[in-house]
């Protein structure tokens, strides 16, 4: 699954795969597999890292204000991370 660039409500920017999941209403329906902040100098930084381990998360979106494909170099940064 090729990676994603979500934009989110409070401006941060993550680098993830992302899939749109069944859900009753006011649960989440999106996961996020292997989120990166993509932080100003576009180095890449673990989404939560310093308060778990867990690589997949549940997240509404209506949490998301866009999704957009990221540039070549950000998903080669990406691949090199996931891979370790």
């Amino acid at each position: 699954m090729k990676p994603k660039i979500l934009v989110m409500l409070n401006n941060q920017i993550i680098l993830t795969q992302i899939e749109e999941v069944g859900a009753d209403i006011g649960e989440p329906d999106c996961k996020i597999t292997e989120p990166f902040v993509v932080n100003g100098d576009l180095t890449l930084t673990p989404w939560l890292v310093d308060i778990t381990n867990s690589n997949e998360f549940m997240i509404h979106s209506d949490k998301i204000l866009t999704i957009t494909e990221p540039s070549g170099t950000l998903v080669d940064k990406y691949n090199d991370l996931v891979k370790e």
